[in-house]
C-alpha cells in the first residue's frame, strides 16, 4: 500500500508551534496549493491543505518559515476524528509531513513581504527538514519554475477538425 503526498504551496499564516505533556514539539499549519487550471473567468483556485510536521523538524519549520513562504512537502495523509463539546462527531484529514524544503530564499521572502506579497524569483539556497532524523542544510542550485501561466491548448481556435483513426488510439 501507499500513502504518499508531495505538495508545493504557501503557507497561509504562520505555523502554530506547541508542545505536547511529553515534551514533544509539534506544528501545525496549513498550505494553499493552487489548482493547475483556470475557471471560465480565468481565476485559478487553490486547495488549503491542513498539515502537521512534529518534533526537531517542527521546530526548525516554525524558525525558517511565517505567512506566504513557498515550501515543499513530503508526507502522508492520515484520518482521524473525536468527538466535540455538543457530542457531534468530527473527522479531520492532514497531511503528517516527513520532509519540508524551502523554496524560495530568505531575501526574496523579505523582498515579498515588503512588496505586498510579491517578490521575484531567483536561485537560492533551500533548507530541508526531516521529522524522523537529524535535519541538515542542503544547497538548491536549480532555478525554480516561475512560469505558472496555465498551459495553452494547441487546437484552440485552429477552426479544422481533427482526423484520427481508431488504430491510432492508446485505447
Amino acid at each position: 500500500m501507499i500513502n504518499r503526498v508531495v505538495l508545493v504551496g504557501r503557507l497561509t499564516r504562520d505555523p502554530d508551534l506547541r508542545t505536547t505533556g511529553s515534551g514533544i514539539s509539534v506544528a501545525t499549519f496549513t498550505l494553499a496549493v493552487d489548482r493547475q487550471y483556470a475557471n471560465a473567468q480565468g481565476e485559478r483556485g487553490a486547495d488549503f491543505i491542513s498539515c502537521v510536521i512534529w518534533r526537531k523538524a517542527a521546530e526548525n519549520f516554525c524558525n525558517f518559515t511565517n505567512k506566504g513562504s513557498l515550501v515543499g512537502i513530503d508526507g502522508r495523509i492520515q484520518t482521524r476524528s473525536y468527538d466535540n463539546k455538543d457530542g457531534q462527531r468530527v473527522y479531520v484529514t492532514e497531511v503528517i509531513v516527513d520532509n519540508f524544503s524551502l523554496l524560495e530564499s530568505r531575501k526574496d521572502r523579505e523582498a515579498r513581504s515588503q512588496n505586498g506579497g510579491y517578490a521575484p524569483q531567483n536561485n537560492g539556497s533551500s533548507y530541508a527538514g526531516n521529522s524522523n532524523q537529524n535535519t541538515n542544510f542542503q544547497a538548491n542550485n536549480s532555478a525554480p519554475n516561475t512560469n505558472n501561466a496555465a498551459p495553452q491548448d494547441p487546437f484552440a481556435d485552429s477552426g479544422s477538425t481533427i482526423d484520427i483513426s481508431d488504430d491510432d488510439l492508446p485505447f
